[in-house]
């Protein structure tokens, strides 16, 4: 099943194998929870008699007079404007260069050689105006004007250029708003009429250069305005319709607003309303969208999201499938039996299966779907107490089922949901605020107790399925892989003791470096017991399994020896898929010593004078993929160097340990996981605290008298 569905998954792309499992779940859960969708409806027209009193089935938000109220909000608030300053240098500059242009034409026509007409003149300074933006000065000059200006002397021209300009400068100093433009350039035409110290012949020209330079230097600011409105909005309290509320009384004319609210309400007709299975579609649609950003964004391998994505839907389909079943039964008996659902049953299988972050929304989703299937009477949208029934208790289980180390762990937190769902149940029935006999009262205790037992034996008993099904890893697979007797590790004890018992101890140092940054310490302890299996092919030709002092290596060339010891990470990879081990061991396996380079051999064949390719001493990889891979590929360099070192102290190690990681970052071996400097800090300071605690300083015995 796990080949077939790595082939179709590479087939069609995993984003596709994510909307086509989810299409499937969606339709699932609408088909099962269709037939719980129910609603109230009249066959009422608007301006007849009220035949009954009719009250709302529900609290709903009336958007229409919240939007009528916002709208009036946002309405009344005046807009922001901004003064720019800039403004008017802007204008005194187009002004200045107006008349720079024609103190340009004037300056060529003095300069050449041949008198130059003053038609062919104006011809040359309306090209030179062409260069000034329509929209900055919407100026069309008549030939006359132009004229004008070129007959005037350079002295004048400076003149005008300069007393214009800086009056244009100075008067758009002051406020001038889009409306109120028409005004300020009459009222800047007056002003200028008034001056003097412009020539005569260029005086309606040089007003209306005035005149066209003033335009507006306060503008509305769309942005402040915008959150000033929207600010004005979310301050208005949403109007509600609330559940109980007559909307229309017996006898009463039904008049367009009560009409409008039973409209809203979806109670004005006698005829099946789509209204409810809308909602559910939306409702369904929600659910499947979280569940599509979790797994789209879920930075991981793709087969552990492919096998999460599965084990989620399918948990959270038969939970679907137990509560309609529950739902079906329910009718017949006067107690509310489906408080004997399992309420942190899909939340511990997800938990322990999956993700953490997928539980946390299975629950909700799961408790969301119980609320519409246990749905009872018209009155409500959702069965709230079986919601928040199912949400106390999964969670109870996320808090108090942190680790799974022994099956004894799923009894404990057993006992938790037992006691949080008698909890809730007494909630429930204290705000019921009825009397209830001790057969009643009985059936509630003995519902909070067996739900919390089907939950976790429930959970024991699906879980081997799932983990044989989709070759998952959970804990409790993980401490079965860690049993002794295990063949794999009875092979490794028996064949090669030294290799054991390097594994054992470089166990010890990456449980305790994963679980300082926070990775699967389980996982990489049981990963340290299989990483080196390779080593079992040819044992004598490890140094730690070397007991009769004789190296093989001293008789062979260096290349040979490199294949040899680079040889035992795909040896292990291999004897591991024979033996059906989980993936995440044998990735641990193959990358433990990443692509780093074998520096023994290949110093050995620089001695010897040879030719070498580098890459023939370099492990084949993959680089460590997980944090956890990258801590066991320290810990394993740590774990051999510390114990070659002759009387290692607390500085030797601190300094060997901290060489092995720098020389690792150097040669970017971590560049493929998601491993920070300040875990690798982490890392070296756990490393040697346990280094120092198996290799502290012993006192001397006294020798015994003979």
């Amino acid at each position: 099943m796990e080949k077939q569905l790595r082939k179709f998954t590479e087939l069609i792309g995993f984003r596709y194998f994510l909307i086509i499992i989810l299409i499937l779940t969606g339709g699932l859960q609408f088909g099962f929870m269709y037939g719980n969708v129910k609603g109230v409806t009249y066959d009422f027209k608007p301006l007849q008699l009220a035949p009954e009193t009719v009250r709302s089935t529900k609290t709903i938000e009336d958007t229409y007079k919240t939007q009528l109220e916002r709208e009036k909000a946002a309405n009344a608030v005046d807009s922001v404007y901004q003064f720019s300053e800039d403004v008017a240098k802007q204008r005194a500059a187009i002004v200045t260069s107006l008349f720079d242009y024609v103190l340009e034409v004037k300056k060529d026509v003095a300069n050449s050689k041949e008198p130059i007409p003053i038609a062919d003149q104006v011809t040359q300074l309306r090209k030179k105006f062409e260069s000034i933006d329509e929209d900055q000065m919407p100026l069309i000059f008549t030939d006359s004007q132009l004229e004008g200006l070129l007959v005037q002397s350079e002295d004048d021209l400076t003149r005008t250029s300069t007393q214009l300009s800086k009056f244009v400068e100075e008067y758009l100093q002051k406020s001038i708003r889009p409306e109120n433009v028409f005004v300020a350039q009459n009222d800047f035409e007056t002003k200028i009429r008034g001056q003097r110290g412009y020539p005569d012949k260029i005086f309606n020209t040089v007003v209306l250069i005035g005149r066209t330079s003033i335009i507006e230097n306060e503008t509305i600011n769309e942005e402040q305005t915008k959150i000033r409105k929207q600010q004005a909005k979310e301050s208005v309290e949403p109007t509600r319709i609330l559940q109980g509320q007559i909307i229309v009384q017996e006898g009463q004319i039904i008049d367009n607003e009560a009409f409008r609210q039973l409209e809203l309400l979806g109670m004005v007709s006698n005829k099946a309303s789509f209204k409810p299975i809308a909602g559910l579609i939306i409702l369904t649609l929600l659910q499947m969208m979280f569940m599509y950003i979790l797994f789209e964004r879920w930075e991981t391998n793709e087969r552990k999201k492919r096998n999460a994505l599965l084990v989620t839907v399918i948990v959270y389909s038969l939970s679907i499938l137990l509560m309609k079943f529950i739902s079906l039964v329910s009718s017949g008996f006067d107690v509310t039996i489906a408080f004997l659902f399992p309420t942190a049953l899909a939340t511990m299988l997800v938990r322990l299966l999956a993700d953490e972050r997928a539980a946390v929304l299975i629950t909700v989703m799961t408790a969301a779907s119980a609320g519409v299937i246990f749905q009872e009477g018209y009155s409500s949208v959702m069965q709230m107490e079986i919601t928040l029934y199912i949400i106390f208790g999964g969670f109870a289980s996320l808090f108090f089922l942190r680790s799974v180390e022994k099956r004894s762990h799923i009894l404990h937190a057993v006992g938790v949901i037992s006691l949080v769902n008698m909890a809730f149940i007494a909630f429930y029935l204290l705000m019921t605020q009825s009397s209830y006999g001790l057969p009643e009262l009985a059936f509630y205790l003995i519902a909070a107790m067996l739900s919390a037992l089907l939950s976790g034996a429930l959970t024991m008993g699906l879980l081997p399925f799932f983990e044989s099904a989709f070759s998952l890893l959970s804990s409790l697979r993980l401490i079965e892989l860690s049993n002794p007797n295990h063949p794999l590790l009875k092979k490794l004890l028996m064949e090669t003791p030294g290799t054991y018992h390097h594994s054992v101890m470089v166990a010890n140092l990456a449980e305790a470096a994963c679980e300082e940054i926070g990775a699967d310490g389980l996982l990489a302890r049981v990963g340290c017991y299989y990483h080196d299996i390779g080593k079992t092919k040819r044992p004598s030709f490890f140094i730690e399994n070397q007991m009769s002092g004789i190296n093989p290596h001293d008789s062979l060339p260096p290349e040979t020896s490199a294949e040899i010891i680079i040889a035992h990470t795909t040896d292990g990879a291999n004897m591991l898929k024979r033996y059906k081990m989980p993936q995440e061991i044998i990735d641990i396996a193959l990358q433990h010593h990443g692509t780093s380079l074998l520096k023994f051999f290949l110093f050995k064949a620089k001695e010897e004078g040879k030719n070498i390719d580098e890459a023939k001493f370099r492990y084949p990889g993959p680089k460590p993929q997980t944090k956890e891979a990258a801590v066991i590929s320290v810990a394993d360099s740590v774990e051999a160097a510390v114990r070659s070192m002759k009387e290692p102290n607390a500085e030797k190690i601190q300094k060997l340990v901290r060489a092995i990681i720098d020389d690792r970052v150097q040669d970017n071996q971590f560049d493929e996981c998601d491993i920070s400097i300040k875990e690798l800090k982490c890392i070296e300071r756990v490393l040697c605290e346990t280094l120092n605690g198996i290799f502290h300083s012993r006192i001397e015995y006294p020798k015994a008298d003979k």
